[in-house]
C-alpha cells in the first residue's frame, strides 16, 4: 500500500531523530548551561530542550519542571518545531491552538511560550529549544527571537558532537557515513597522517576538495602538532568518554589560519589505527556565545551586572569572604524625569546614575542594576556598619548632584537599604531580602537616606505575610469595616464631608486599623475587588445619610493603584452611583503620589471621565514626596490635602508652617480647596482658618467611627449638618496609634 508524503517525512524525520540517540535526560553540563542562558536572558522560570518522537516530547534539558516528558499530542513544541521560525504564544489562555490545552488549564500552567525550531542540516525537525513563563507577556521582539534562534544553533551544535561520538563508537564505516552530512568539518587520518576522508563542510571550511587532498599528509593544512593532538585526543580513551576538546589553528587553502574546536577519533582496522578529527569553526560561534552570556549577565542600558550576575557574585563572596555588605538603591523622583524628559532622558539618567553608583565604591566591588530604577552594591570583605553608612552616603549625594541632560538640569534622589553579612542572613536570598526591608524602611521615612535592616522589619514582613493569608476568608466574610472620620469647614464648622477608612475586624486580634494590614492587601490579589467593596458601601452610606438627614454628605475613598490597572475604574463607580441613586458630587476619591508614580498613564483618563461626571478628585498627602507641579497641571484635581506631619509641627516649625502656606498659595492659584488633616487643638484650627485653610479633619473634631456610632453625633441644623458638642473636642489621640489613613502602594 503505498503511504503518502506526509507519512514518509514522519519516517524520515524519526530516522534523523535516532541518529542522536536521545531516550532520557542529558546529564551534560553544556546543555544545563544552555537552558540556564536561555532563562537568564529572557528572564523567564522554565527553558527546555524538547525533542519530540513518534509518541511523545521528551525533556531532554531543562529547568523549572519537575517532569521530563509530556505525550505528542498536547506539545506546544510538535506544534513549534514545524513553524518556520520563532513561534511565540503571548497568552495561551487567549490562544484558541492552545486554550484548552491540558498544559495551560492545568499544571504546568503555560501562559506564555517561545519555541525556535531544532532543524537538521536536511531539514529534519527535532524539537524546539523553548522558553515558558505562568504569566502572560507582549513583550517578546524580534530582537528576542533572534536570540531565541542562536541559542537554538547553539543546542544544535552539542547535539551534532554527541551524533558523532555515537557514530565514532560504532564503527568508522558508520562514523563516515554520518559525517558525510554534517555541518561539521570531519576528516579520517590512517596511521601516517595521510587524509582517507574529507566531508563537504571541510570542503566548505578550508577550500579543499575531498579528491585534491586525499591521499595527502595533515600537514598540508596543520603544523605536526596538529597531528600530535589528534592522536593524543583519538587514543586517550578517558578523554574520548568525557567527550573533551582542544583549540588549534588550521591553514585553508588561500592560506588564512582558522580559529578551530578538535575533538578525535580512533579506530583499528585489522590492527592498524586509524584516527578522525572534528574540526569546529568556534570564531562566529564564540562570538554568538559571548553575546548571549553578556545579554543574560550584563545590563544593555547601563553595561552593568544584571541580578542574576550579582546573585553568582554574592555566592561566591559568601563562600570564600569571611563577611560583606549589600545594598539596595533605589532613585527617588524618577518618574518626573520620565515624564519631561520622555523615556531616552530617562534612560540617560540611568546611565549617569549607573557611573556615579561605580565612582562610589572600590574597584572590587559590583554595582548591579537589578530593573527599572533599582540597582544593587556587592562590597566583600566589608563588616563595619560605619564604613558602610559612610558608602551609603557618599551614594545619595553623588546621586543627589544635578545631572545635565541635552542642557537641561535634572534632579534626582537614592534611598539606600543595607543588610550586612553574615550579621543580617546567611543566604544570597535573605540578604537581598533584608537589604530590600531596609530599603523599604529608608522610602517610609522620608527617603533620601540610608537604613540597616533590623530584626523587627522581618517581623513587620511576616506579620504582613500571614496577613495575606486570611484576606480571602475575610473578605467573603465581611471582616473588613468601614469607619468615617468627620471634615468640618472652619468658617462656622457645619460637617461637609467624611473619609471612609478602612477596618478589619479580625476575629482573633479584635478592629485593625490599615496600619497593621494595609500593605498585604496591596500586595495581594484580592486588592481590586477590596477596593470595590469600599465603594460601594461608601457609596451606599452617603446615600443612607442624604436620605435620613435629607443633605448632600461628601464621602472620600482612598483608591488603590491595582483599581487603575483593572481598565474599569470609571465604569464601576458610575455603576455603584447609579446603584444607590448617589449624586455624584456627593463622592470623592483620592490618590497619592505613590499610585501616581507606579500608575500615571493608567490613572489620567478614568479621572477625567469621572471629574467630568461630577466625582471630587484630591491629592492626599501633598507635600510629603516629590509631587511636582506639573502634577497639579495635568491631573482633573478638586482639593489638595495636608498632612498631618505638617499640621502637628506647624505652631513650633516655621519651616511646617512655611510650607503649609506654600500649599495653600498653590491650590488656591489651581483652583482648589484645600483640607488639613490631623488637628488635634483649637490652636492649629485657628492658624489654618487664618492662613485660608478651607476644611479640617482629626480628632479634635472625632476620631473614625463605625456609621451608626457617628450618625448619633450628627444634627442638622437649618440647611446645615453639625457635629454634636459630646463628639468634638472631647477625644485625644492614643499615644500608641496614628490613625492611619487608607494609602495605596
Amino acid at each position: 500500500m503505498q503511504r503518502d508524503c506526509s507519512e514518509l517525512d514522519e519516517e524520515a524525520r524519526l530516522a534523523a531523530l535516532s541518529e542522536f540517540g536521545v531516550d532520557e535526560v542529558l546529564s551534560e553540563p553544556a546543555f544545563d548551561r544552555l537552558v540556564q542562558l536561555a532563562s537568564n536572558i529572557f528572564k523567564v522560570p522554565v527553558a527546555l530542550v524538547s525533542l519530540v518522537d513518534g509518541e511523545r516530547q521528551l525533556f531532554a534539558a531543562g529547568k523549572g519542571l519537575d517532569v521530563c516528558e509530556t505525550s505528542r499530542d498536547v506539545s506546544f513544541c510538535a506544534y513549534a518545531m514545524l513553524q518556520p521560525g520563532v513561534t511565540v504564544v503571548a497568552d495561551a489562555l487567549k490562544d484558541p491552538r492552545f486554550c484548552e490545552n491540558p498544559l495551560v488549564t492545568g499544571a504546568p500552567h503555560i501562559r506564555f511560550y517561545a519555541g525556535a525550531p531544532l532543524l537538521t542540516v536536511d531539514g529534519h525537525p527535532l524539537g524546539t529549544l523553548c522558553v515558558i513563563d505562568r504569566v502572560p507577556r507582549d513583550d517578546f521582539s524580534q530582537s528576542d527571537c533572534r536570540n531565541l534562534e542562536d541559542l537554538a544553533a547553539l543546542v544544535l551544535d552539542r547535539l551534532e558532537m554527541r551524533r558523532l561520538e555515537l557514530a565514532r563508537q560504532a564503527s568508522q564505516l558508520r562514523f563516515e557515513k554520518i559525517a558525510a552530512t554534517s555541518p561539521d568539518a570531519i576528516l579520517c587520518l590512517d596511521e601516517c597522517g595521510r587524509i582517507t576522508f574529507w566531508n563537504e563542510a571541510a570542503h566548505a571550511l578550508l577550500g579543499y576538495t575531498s579528491e585534491s587532498v586525499t591521499g595527502c599528509g595533515v600537514e598540508l593544512i596543520a603544523s605536526d602538532e596538529f597531528a600530535a593532538r589528534v592522536r593524543q585526543l583519538a587514543s586517550d580513551d578517558a578523554t574520548l568518554a568525557a567527550g573533551r576538546t582542544t583549540e588549534t589553528v588550521v591553514r585553508a587553502l588561500d592560506g588564512t589560519e582558522k580559529h578551530v574546536e578538535l575533538s578525535g577519533s580512533m579506530w583499528r582496522d585489522h590492527g592498524k589505527p586509524s584516527f578522525g578529527a572534528i574540526l569546529r569553526d568556534i570564531t562566529e560561534r564564540r562570538r554568538s556565545e559571548e553575546r548571549l552570556v553578556n545579554l543574560a549577565l550584563f545590563d544593555a542600558l547601563t553595561g552593568l551586572p544584571n541580578r542574576a550576575l550579582l546573585r553568582t557574585r554574592l555566592e561566591d563572596s559568601l563562600a570564600h569572604d569571611a563577611c560583606a555588605c549589600v545594598m539596595i538603591v533605589d532613585l527617588d523622583g524618577f518618574k518626573d524625569v520620565n515624564d519631561s524628559l520622555g523615556h531616552l532622558g530617562g534612560d540617560a539618567v540611568l546611565i549617569a546614575v549607573a557611573k556615579r553608583l561605580t565612582s562610589c565604591v572600590r574597584e572590587a566591588d559590583t554595582v548591579a542594576r537589578m530593573g527599572g530604577d533599582e540597582f544593587a552594591v556587592l562590597l566583600p570583605r566589608l563588616s563595619s556598619s560605619k564604613e558602610a553608612a559612610r558608602v551609603a552616603t557618599a551614594i545619595i549625594n553623588s546621586i543627589a548632584n544635578p545631572i545635565v541632560i541635552e542642557g537641561e538640569s535634572v534632579c534626582v534622589g537614592a534611598s539606600v537599604g543595607i543588610a550586612l553579612w553574615p550579621q543580617h542572613g546567611s543566604t544570597v536570598r535573605e540578604l537581598l531580602g533584608n537589604a530590600d526591608l531596609a530599603l523599604y524602611q529608608a522610602k517610609s521615612e522620608g527617603r533620601r537616606c540610608w537604613r540597616f535592616f533590623t530584626a523587627p522589619l522581618r517581623e513587620v514582613a511576616s506579620a504582613r505575610r500571614a496577613y495575606q493569608g486570611e484576606l480571602l476568608r475575610a473578605f467573603e466574610q465581611g471582616e473588613f469595616k468601614l469607619f468615617y472620620q468627620p471634615q468640618v469647614r472652619l468658617a462656622d464648622g457645619a460637617l461637609v464631608g467624611v473619609e471612609a477608612l478602612l477596618r478589619w475586624d479580625h476575629p482573633q486580634k479584635g478592629l485593625l486599623t490599615p496600619g497593621a494590614f494595609l500593605e498585604a492587601v496591596e500586595a495581594g490579589q484580592l486588592t481590586p475587588q477590596i477596593g470595590e467593596w469600599i465603594i460601594r458601601s461608601a457609596c451606599h452610606q452617603a446615600s443612607a445619610w442624604r436620605e435620613r438627614f435629607g443633605l448632600p454628605l461628601r464621602v472620600g475613598v482612598n483608591l488603590f493603584g491595582a483599581q487603575f490597572s483593572t481598565g474599569d475604574l470609571a465604569r464601576k463607580v458610575r455603576q455603584a452611583l447609579s446603584d444607590y441613586e448617589l449624586p455624584a458630587s456627593c463622592l470623592e476619591l483620592e490618590i497619592t503620589e505613590n499610585i501616581i508614580l507606579r500608575h500615571d498613564e493608567q490613572m489620567i483618563e478614568p479621572l477625567r471621565d469621572l471629574h467630568d461626571l461630577g466625582v471630587s478628585i484630591a491629592f492626599d498627602d501633598y507635600g510629603t514626596g516629590y509631587a511636582s507641579l506639573s502634577m497639579l497641571k495635568r491631573y482633573p484635581l478638586t482639593r489638595l490635602k495636608v498632612d498631618q506631619s505638617f499640621v502637628s509641627a506647624m505652631l513650633a516649625s516655621s519651616e511646617d508652617a512655611a510650607i503649609i502656606r506654600a500649599i495653600l498659595f498653590l491650590g488656591h492659584s489651581f483652583g482648589l480647596e484645600v483640607i488639613a488633616e490631623g488637628v488635634e487643638t483649637k490652636e492649629q484650627a485657628e492658624r489654618l482658618r487664618k492662613k485660608g485653610c478651607e476644611v479640617a479633619q482629626g480628632f479634635l473634631y472625632s476620631a473614625a467611627r463605625d456609621p451608626l456610632a457617628l450618625e448619633k453625633q450628627i444634627q442638622r441644623r437649618g440647611g446645615q449638618l453639625f457635629l454634636t458638642i459630646s463628639a468634638c473636642g472631647e477625644e485625644k489621640r492614643p499615644q500608641d496609634e496614628k490613625e492611619a489613613s487608607q494609602t495605596s502602594d
